[in-house]
């Protein structure tokens, strides 16, 4: 075919008697060579190609096609999963947590006794999930005594995969080791937790920086405690039941160490200034 246009114009630019030039002939016989090869496709063993031909063709359609409604689609379902989210997530429920876990609400600071708006959670739903787990532990002791096995004394790996069985799928240790020194600050000192959270709520802060800022309360009431963290939490009856959180064991060492070096040099500071 581009041949053919090439001829023409050819033709129509020189004109006259080069109608039918080199360029022209070519035309005409790349045409020719076209018309034999669709005939001798259509009879004998050419026309397994051409049903290829069509078939490709009729894929590259199909594609096309369902690239069109593929946004409609995704919106259409989209506005399906938020109208039956509730009802997805009852199903879940009724199946024990055999589907897959759906995405949790986001957390918020919220001040002691308020509830969080929207679809958010606030931090009184958080320490009340820390509750939960106490009481899911309990099942899992009775149930272990019952068949003679060894009784976790710890929230650990059991207690979440028993959790899981019974649909309690807002527990899962990702979350409830993120904020378990969070959850220790409202055990030891509810006054200073509560504050803290009207603090950042006042300042909209989001609860990431919340709970960085829960670090150093407990770093102090451990430095009053021979900065044995360990030992807080297991005198604490809520809190012997988890592990103290590693980045809070390297702060507590580390508030430890300067203390250690801040008295040495102030005591050394001291006899050199007697000696003077």
């Amino acid at each position: 075919i581009k041949a053919a246009v090439r001829a023409e114009r050819r033709r129509l630019v020189y004109g006259g008697d080069a109608s039918h030039d080199a360029l022209s002939q070519e035309g005409f016989l790349d045409k020719t060579a076209q018309q034999q090869e669709k005939e001798a496709a259509g009879s004998g063993s050419g026309g397994a190609w051409e049903m290829v031909a069509m078939g490709g063709r009729k894929l590259r359609m199909r594609k096309s096609i369902n690239h069109k409604r593929r946004p409609r689609m995704a919106s259409s379902m989209d506005d399906d999963d938020e109208d039956e989210g509730d009802e997805v997530a009852e199903e879940e429920d009724e199946n024990n947590g055999s589907g897959e876990r759906q995405r949790e609400h986001p957390f918020i600071v919220t001040e002691p006794g308020e509830v969080a708006r929207g679809k958010k959670n606030g931090l009184d739903y958080l320490f009340h999930l820390y509750e939960v787990c106490h009481e899911l532990l309990v099942q899992v002791q009775n149930i272990a005594r019952e068949r003679g096995e060894k009784c976790p004394t710890k929230v650990t790996n059991q207690v979440f995969r028993y959790a899981k069985s019974v649909g309690a799928n807002q527990i899962n240790k990702p979350k409830m080791r993120h904020y378990v020194h969070c959850y220790a600050l409202h055990c030891l000192d509810e006054a200073a937790s509560n504050s803290l959270r009207r603090v950042f709520k006042e300042r909209r802060e989001n609860v990431g920086a919340w709970r960085q800022a829960c670090y150093m309360p407990l770093v102090a009431i451990a430095a009053g405690h021979g900065w044995d963290i360990d030992a807080v939490f297991n005198a604490h009856s809520r809190l012997s039941i988890w592990y103290v959180p590693t980045k809070l064991r390297q702060l507590c060492h580390a508030e430890r160490s300067n203390a250690t070096a801040a008295s040495s040099s102030v005591t050394g500071g001291g006899v050199d200034h007697l000696h003077f």
